[in-house]
């Protein structure tokens, strides 16, 4: 399965069993590994861009600082100014092909992470490509095979808009508010 740019379908596993999840998928010809949590993101998009497999299946998110920036402000423990500077800074690593979005996010447990984060993944932003944020249970074994057969499942839908359409709305993305202003209320 091919994306637009050519390249194999790239996923990005997130949470806390993310490496344990990528084990799972080990010894699958047409499946690249990639484990870069933590890595830079320029050197994540190299070693994105180099893979030749249909299936590029990694655990590092190009938006983790902004994610992380969006959390701490919704939680009170930072400022709209440092979510704003991660939110530049994501998009000149993308304008710079030194960051790859993923096709898909498949989100490990989010029933079980903190509420804001929670937010993050299922509303700020899964709400710009909702069937492109899958979240799915943890591994339970090293022989769990759930991982496998979601890729493929994966559902098609339309690619993510692109990230400067929409990443600097991400500070007025509100926890429980998401999606709603979108909805218009029947009358009483």
């Amino acid at each position: 399965m091919e994306n637009a740019t050519g390249r194999g379908t790239v996923v990005a596993v997130v949470g806390d069993a993310a490496e344990d999840a990528l084990e799972t998928l080990e010894g699958i010809r047409t499946v690249g590994i990639l484990p870069l949590r933590g890595s830079e993101p320029a050197l994540a998009a190299r070693r994105i861009g180099a893979s030749l497999t249909p299936w590029i299946v990694h655990d590092a998110d190009p938006l983790e600082h902004v994610a992380a920036a969006w959390v701490e402000l919704f939680d009170e423990r930072s400022t709209l100014g440092a979510l704003e500077a991660e939110v530049e800074a994501a998009l000149a690593q993308f304008d710079a092909d030194e960051a790859v979005m993923p096709d898909y996010y498949i989100v490990l447990d989010p029933e079980d992470a903190d509420m804001t984060w929670r937010h993050w993944w299922c509303g700020a932003l899964g709400h710009h490509a909702p069937r492109r944020v899958i979240p799915a249970a943890r591994p339970a074994s090293p022989r769990d095979d759930s991982l496998r057969r979601m890729l493929t499942a994966l559902p098609t839908s339309p690619p993510w808009p692109e990230p400067s359409s929409w990443l600097p709305r991400i500070p007025f993305e509100i926890p429980d508010r998401v999606g709603l202003r979108d909805r218009t209320e029947p009358a009483a």
